[in-house]
């Protein structure tokens, strides 16, 4: 562990009401001291580093000026909000950042209230503040309601929407613009060069003027002035302003001095929306993170002297890379294949395409409605579409896939990573329910990969399929270690696999916890239960075959998911109840709890969700009435 800084004046501050006491000078070394402590602290736990750092500076000035926890501060995504941690009351236990038993990685109702509004997907905080500050005018005991969105949030089309909303309400709210040119991938699109113009133009000198601290006849000649600047006439403005805010900027969001100022001001005299536009540095006052091309955005612990990482050697690819390099090789004999992500090449393995194939990959930045029905239009004219997308980012996609996807019946390939429990970024960002939306829908073909080698197969088999959308689905992390082919086969549509043949206990696994399922059948073995291992592929369309085959063999079958309440399982027992054949053998359904698991390590969250190899041992031989006392060993 290495030395933690000394903190004296932090070390003054417990709650942001502290701040009140200090002065400006006394802020900034509360900063300064502040940064070294959010280092030395993501040293210990890993995490969302750059982001945090970046908003050092305006976290302080926002707890120092607003009355927080009266006045609401939302913070959009949440990666930035450890800093905001340790001025609430959290320090003591900032190094359980992420850990099982710790504080969330993101902000969370439940754990403070500081944090107003949880979060962990992007581009929410407007809609939130709005509705806070609708609420107080509506006779609700909370005060101001401020939004802190980044340049990749903003661009999404909820933030648009809020936006509008909020100037045709015209209610008194703030919207911070933590401007840093740097999402987890640079942002992209028309809202990135803008904002880059606004920082660039003449006007910013004159805004910095601050326009709305004037009396108003002053204030209507600055702003005629801009006008003159930008070369806009007939009353234009930003396009915030044309949405009916307030604009204020750009201005150096690591200038304490002006940070003050600047929200002192609007906190006196706004009337209406006010967005104050920051220009940040992700990573800001650490050397090995300013350098590093994605501003340490995502680590893992580290060296805090050198920040070296210390990550693990991988004993096997992981899924992502694995998808990434299969694409490849299907588009080098497939021209029409085209690559799709929505603001997470190198999330997604989509960044190994666009090196391949420069041309035919599309990153649509935080859009992911957009990124379905592009999808959709490229289909529709002839290309094949891979969308790679996470499991719980895919939501935000749900009615394009159903109104433009699949009731079209385009041929649209959806690469679902990070299905199932993801580890330290906890439910926010858990694929449970991919499985069921998608299952549920006509005339799409859903997949699940069981391990590296069958995912491949699963690129090949989503390549080589015209007939309708189709899905598979691979968790985060590494793969089994399997030899790997030179290129996937091509698989039959609801064909599944017996992967070992038994007579008593049946266990269907959709996934990749068939490897957890193969540990359980060992335990069952080891009390002289013999067990079928079935890799069902599908879950729609079933194999119907196998099923019914595993049904009317077996004393139990036991269906086996990585995901919620409502997917594989329940696809099996409605196909089973159709066909009469519920009442041939005892059937069990196991999947995630009918909850959200805090983080922890995915196979301690599995565990929490019941579905360890104990449990499915368990499991299987209570259905199948086993008594586990008369057995060799008790599972």
């Amino acid at each position: 562990m290495t030395d933690r800084p000394k903190t004296p004046t932090l070390d003054r501050v417990h709650i942001p009401s502290d701040l009140k006491g200090l002065t400006d000078a006394e802020l900034k070394l509360v900063a300064d001291e502040l940064r070294s402590e959010v280092v030395s602290a993501v040293s210990e736990t890993g995490g969302h580093l750059g982001s945090s750092l970046g908003v050092v500076e305006m976290t302080v000035a926002l707890h120092a000026v607003f009355n927080t926890p009266h006045d609401k501060i939302v913070w959009d995504v949440g990666h930035q909000c450890y800093p905001h941690k340790i001025l609430t009351g959290r320090r003591d236990r900032i190094r359980t950042l992420r850990q099982e038993g710790g504080l969330s990685g993101f902000t969370k109702r439940a754990e403070s209230e500081y944090d107003p509004f949880g979060a962990a997907h992007s581009s929410t905080s407007i809609s939130a503040a709005l509705g806070f500050a609708t609420a107080r005018d509506l006779g609700q005991n909370t005060g101001d309601a401020i939004a802190v969105i980044g340049d990749g949030s903003i661009s999404a089309g909820m933030a648009y929407e809020a936006m509008n909303n909020a100037g045709s309400e015209g209610r008194r709210m703030f919207v911070i613009l933590n401007d840093n040119e740097m999402s987890i991938a640079p942002p992209v699109g028309a809202m990135s060069k803008y904002l880059s113009s606004l920082y660039s133009s003449p006007a910013a000198t004159v805004a910095e003027g601050f326009e709305s601290a004037l009396p108003g006849p002053l204030r209507d000649h600055a702003r005629r002035a801009r006008q003159l600047v930008t070369g806009l006439s007939g009353g234009s403005g930003t396009l915030f302003e044309e949405l009916g805010f307030q604009y204020i900027g750009p201005i150096d969001g690591h200038d304490m001095d002006q940070l003050l100022t600047v929200l002192r001001t609007a906190k006196v005299r706004a009337m209406g929306p006010v967005l104050i536009h920051a220009c940040t540095v992700k990573g800001k006052g650490y050397a090995p993170a300013e350098g590093s091309d994605d501003k340490y955005h995502g680590v893992a612990k580290f060296d805090v002297a050198t920040g070296q990482q210390a990550k693990k050697r991988p004993n096997a690819p992981s899924y992502t890379k694995v998808f990434g390099e299969a694409l490849v090789k299907e588009a080098e004999l497939d021209a029409s294949i085209v690559g799709i992500t929505a603001a997470m090449p190198s999330g997604t393995g989509m960044d190994i395409f666009g090196k391949a194939f420069p041309k035919r990959m599309f990153d649509v930045g935080i859009a992911e409605q957009h990124a379905v029905t592009f999808a959709a239009g490229l289909a529709a004219s002839g290309s094949k579409p891979f969308v790679a997308i996470y499991s719980s980012f895919l939501q935000r996609g749900y009615d394009q896939i159903v109104h433009d996807v699949a009731l079209q019946n385009l041929p649209v390939r959806f690469a679902v990573d990070r299905a199932g429990l993801v580890g330290a970024d906890g439910p926010t960002h858990a694929g449970a329910f991919d499985i069921g939306y998608l299952a549920a829908l006509p005339n799409m073909v859903v997949m699940a990969a069981a391990d590296e080698v069958e995912l491949m197969h699963m690129v090949a088999t989503a390549a080589a399929y015209d007939d309708g959308p189709i899905a598979f689905r691979y968790p985060r992390g590494e793969g089994e270690g399997m030899d790997m082919a030179e290129r996937g086969e091509v698989l039959e549509i609801g064909k599944g696999r017996i992967v070992q043949d038994g007579t008593d206990v049946a266990l269907l696994s959709f996934g990749t916890h068939l490897g957890e399922t193969r540990r359980a059948a060992r335990l069952l073995e080891a009390q002289g239960v013999s067990v079928t291992i079935a890799d069902a592929r599908f879950a729609k369309p079933l194999d119907m075959t196998i099923i019914r085959k595993l049904v009317k063999t077996h004393k139990a079958m036991i269906t086996i998911e990585q995901g919620a309440v409502g997917g594989f399982g329940a696809m099996v027992l409605h196909a089973l109840a159709n066909e009469g054949l519920l009442t041939q053998t005892q059937v069990r359904t196991m999947t995630l709890p009918d909850r959200f698991i805090d983080q922890a390590a995915p196979d301690a969250m599995y565990a929490d969700g019941g579905l360890s190899a104990v449990d499915i041992a368990a499991t299987a031989m209570e259905a199948a009435g086993i008594d586990a006392s008369k057995t060799k060993t008790k599972v």
